[in-house]
Order: structure tokens, then sequence, then C-alpha cells
């Protein structure tokens, strides 16, 4: 895997290009442009997290005059290495909170909506360094608007309970550390997106996957509040978060793995041993935990009691959002495989008369046509972890005041077997159509231009239409959602059966947790790989014998 390599920042003593310079709180950057649009690179948001200030909340950064370039993104977080998420290639460190600017030319003085972006990867995985979050080329396209994208801590070093660490008691936030580096981010763009010509009251945040997660947890989180007034989710909601009980296990194999006894021993570990035992933690990371300190622990309880504050929350999901896996798990016979193992796994913990919901839904949708139980298992997860979540966390939004807006991302990818499976409508909407790692070769240029005016529009006016297409909200009577493929369509009561037979399952808080690469998805695909070779050497015994 090829990525960009890494060069610190360095000062700069002399003459520089005083229309590529940003006058921040911690110095002065100077971009570089590119095509009439200037990215500034690794800019400092906070101290860097290390020593003392490992597991800690995120310090402001020092004042400072100095001149630095801004021409190189900062280090990706500490992270196994992971084909799908390219920036865990880049190098890795414990100082990796930067943040990255692209703004059109002529931007000083100017006040031009932002957009700041939060990426994925499973909330153990990902850095601004995936080329496919390059800013260049969606602000080339909407010169109108500053694009943002931040790092964050994640994995062993962004979300970890220390609770029953001796000495845990001064880490109460550690469950949700990444959570409060994006806050932090926010508040230095604040503090600073003027210099770039950008609007520090016209703020949206948006995210994919976890990056959807987070934007949906912050509004309930009071630190984050006037810090954005928008929020687009992808394919992410507050599911995708844990219970105490789901994080601890974690931490007492860090502390199985390193020997330490105490937080003063996890301390003491130098980053060379923390990255070589976060290989034996990951991929069995930990999401964003319902601690009652940072997260209330009944998420959807706080959507609908007034908790979120008013922002406008556009949100949708893709339709085959669980394919995204079948790559990482080996292939398309091993995913079968697997697909029937955790819907067993899940249905297990529900009660009788859900179970027989579970079983319906499967069903329902072989009456409906859906060939083959391994497509309708899919279909199951993309209802139960990402649709469903979404729509819960948008009605009860929507209905103490805020507007919400609801999507359904259905053109398909050109890979085999992946269809519009999670993540593939990143190319679009940062119009890096050049970048086809889950798109394949079948792009839609104008399909592109029109997602974006729409994620443009709703960042500017709080106004998702654009182009001629009205798009309505979705409140309790018009349950309207717009579907995003080869033909825009707002839809009503799109896949409403499927919405009745499986909402009273969101109950059971199921977060997605066994559907990432796992060692156990792993240890299932190499069986299932071991069984396919016997398989096949018994054929070839049975034709040579």
């Amino acid at each position: 895997m090829i990525m960009t390599e890494y060069k610190p920042n360095r000062e700069i003593n002399g003459d520089y290009d005083v229309s590529r310079a940003a006058r921040c709180q911690n110095g002065i950057f100077v971009g570089k442009e590119n095509g009439g649009v200037t990215a500034f690179c690794g800019i400092p948001f906070a101290l860097p997290p290390v020593g003392a200030l490992r597991w800690k909340e995120p310090s402001p950064v020092a004042p400072c005059d100095k001149v630095y370039e801004a021409y190189h993104f900062g280090p990706s977080a500490i992270q196994t290495k992971l084909s799908s998420e390219r920036a865990s290639f880049y190098r890795q460190s414990e100082d990796c909170l930067y943040l990255n600017v692209w703004t059109a030319d002529g931007f000083q003085g100017q006040a031009r909506a932002v957009m700041v972006f939060i990426h994925g990867g499973n909330y153990g995985w990902g850095g601004t360094a995936d080329p496919l979050y390059d800013g260049h080329n969606f602000v080339s396209a909407h010169p109108d608007t500053v694009l943002v994208t931040t790092a964050y801590r994640v994995g062993v070093t962004g979300f970890m309970d220390f609770s029953e660490v001796p000495g845990g008691e001064e880490y109460k936030n550690s469950g949700n550390l990444g959570l409060l580096d994006q806050i932090r981010a926010l508040e230095y763009v604040k503090d600073n997106i003027k210099s770039f010509g950008g609007d520090p009251d016209n703020v949206t945040v948006f995210g994919e996957s976890a990056g959807g997660g987070s934007v949906s947890l912050l509004p309930l989180i009071p630190k984050a509040k006037g810090l954005f007034r928008r929020v687009i989710a992808q394919s992410g909601s507050v599911a995708l978060t844990y219970g105490r009980e789901e994080c601890l296990p974690l931490t007492r194999v860090l502390l199985k793995e390193t020997g330490a006894k105490s937080m003063k021993d996890l301390l003491a570990l130098s980053e060379e041993q923390l990255m070589k035992v976060n290989e034996k933690l990951n991929p069995n990371n930990n999401f964003p935990e319902r601690d009652g300190v940072t997260l209330p622990p009944d998420l959807y309880a706080a959507y609908e009691n007034k908790e979120a504050f008013p922002v406008d929350m556009l949100a949708g999901t893709n339709a085959d959002e669980l394919r995204y896996w079948i790559q990482d798990v080996g292939g398309l016979v091993p995913y079968r495989h697997i697909s029937h193992v955790l819907f067993k796994t899940v249905r297990k913990r529900l009660d009788e008369s859900d179970k027989a919901r579970a079983d319906g839904f499967l069903r329902m949708l072989e009456k409906k046509g859906m060939r083959g139980k391994a497509w309708r298992i899919t279909e199951f997860f993309n209802e139960l972890i990402f649709r469903l979540p979404a729509i819960r966390q948008g009605e009860a939004h929507a209905k103490n005041g805020n507007g919400f807006y609801l999507y359904y991302w259905d053109y398909p990818s050109a890979h085999p077997h992946l269809k519009a499976c999670h993540a593939v409508e990143l190319a679009y909407v940062f119009n890096n159509l050049h970048d086809t790692i889950y798109t394949g070769d079948n792009i839609d240029s104008e399909l592109a231009r029109r997602v974006q005016n729409m994620w443009v529009s709703f960042a500017k006016t709080g106004d998702p239409s654009a182009d001629g297409v009205k798009w309505e909200p979705y409140t309790d009577n018009s349950h309207i959602t717009m579907v995003l493929g080869g033909k825009i369509r707002p839809e009503k009561d799109w896949h409403e059966d499927e919405k009745k037979c499986l909402e009273p399952l969101l109950k059971y808080n199921f977060n997605g947790n066994s559907i990432a690469p796992s060692v156990n998805l792993k240890l299932v695909a190499a069986i299932t790989g071991v069984i396919i070779c016997a398989a096949a050497a018994f054929i070839l015994w049975w034709f040579l014998r």
C-alpha cells in the first residue's frame, strides 16, 4: 500500500507568500496553492497528547507568532494496518491531533460556509491522509465553501475505559477522548477559521461511518454547543456506541498484554510498546462509551428529551451497507457463512416475540423476491444497525422542532458483489471520482455534481434542495426519503414494511461491533477457507482415484 511520504512541517525563517498565509492562535501557517485552491495541511489544533497528557482530554494550543509550513499531513493515530484504511499505512504517532483546510483563492476577508469532515474507520482506524478525503476537488468545484478535515485519537488511545484500573479515577473521560478531540478541533475552527476565509458562525460537521456516528453524538455533548449549526451523518448514528460492560473487556486485555497494574504502569509504556500491544488488541477496538459522563446512558431518550442542542440534520444510509465487509473477510464465500453465524448470534439475544419478528423479516423479503438468505440477512443488518437508528434519531430531533432530512443511497459500485455498499458515496461527496477504491469504474459524474450541490446547499442554508429538486424534510406526517441514485427522487414511506417489522428491535442497542473486521470474523473466514480447501482436495481425489 503506497501512501504519500510523511514529512514534518518546518518553521519558515525569511520571506513567504502572504497571499497563502493564515494567522492563527498558534502561528502563521503557509499553505500550498494548486489550481486556485490553497491547501493548509498538518495544522496542530491541540497540544500533543503524549507523556502526562496520554489518555487525557485534549489541551488547547499555546499562543505563538512564528511562521510555519502547512504543506504535509500530520501523522495518523495509532492503529493496525488495514487495506481498506489507507491512512493506516501513513506514519503513525500519539502526536496526531492535526487538521487540514482547503480554501479557494481570494479567501482573505471572506466569510464562506465551513464544512468540517470527520473520518470513519470503526473508531479504530482512519486518518486525514487518506487520499479519498483530499479536499482540493471539492473546493475547486465549490469555491464559496471552506473544507476542513480533522484527525482524532482512535482505538487504544481514543476509546478506553479505565474505571477499573487503579488511578483511573483521574481519567473519567477516557472512553470518549476521540469525541473530545473533535470538539477541540471545532473550537480551533471557531477561533481561527476567519483567517482562511470561513464564517465561524456557519459551520457544518459531516462524517461517514464512525464519522457519521460522531456527528450524531456531538449535539448531545454540552461542550460542543455553539460550535456548529448543521450536521450531515452518512451511514452512522448514535447506535454506533458501547455500554460500559462492552468497553471494559478491552481494558482487561490491555492490562494482561502489558502486565500493567495501574495507570502509572500504562503511562510508563513507550509509544513503540503501545503500538505493538495495539496490534494484539485491534481490531477489537471500542466504540464511544455511553458512560454518563461525556455521553448520556440512553442516547435515543436524550434526543427525545431535547438534550440535543438545536441543529439542522441531514442523515442517511446506503442500500447495501454490509456488503462493504465482503472484501475484509476474504470474499463472498466466507461472507455468506459469516452472515449466517452473525444472524444466529444476534437472534439468541432476542426474546421469543422478537425472534418471530426477525424470522418474519427474512420471510417477508423472500416473498418480495429477494433471493439468497445471506442477502436477506444483509438487509436485516442494514436496517437494524444503519437505517432504522438514523431514522429514530432524526425523528426524535424533528419532533423537537429541528429540520431533519433523510436520504437513501442506491447507486452501486462496479466491484463484484458490493453494490451500494458502505462508503461507496464518499468519492461522490468529495468529488474525487478518480478514487475508485469503493466505486470501481461505475462513476456517474452527474450524480456526484448534484449530490455535492445538495450537501453544499444544506451547509449554507439548512435546506438541501438543489438543481430544481425540492427536498422536503422528514416529519411525523410526511415520511419523505430522498433516494440518491441513477434517478434522484423523493419517496414517501420508503421501506415502511421493513421499518414497522424491525423498529421494536432497536431496544437491544445492536451496534455492529461484531460486523466490523474482528478476530472472530477472521477465524470464521479461516475456517471457511479450510473447509473450501478440504472440499476441493476431496473433489480432486475423487476424480483422480
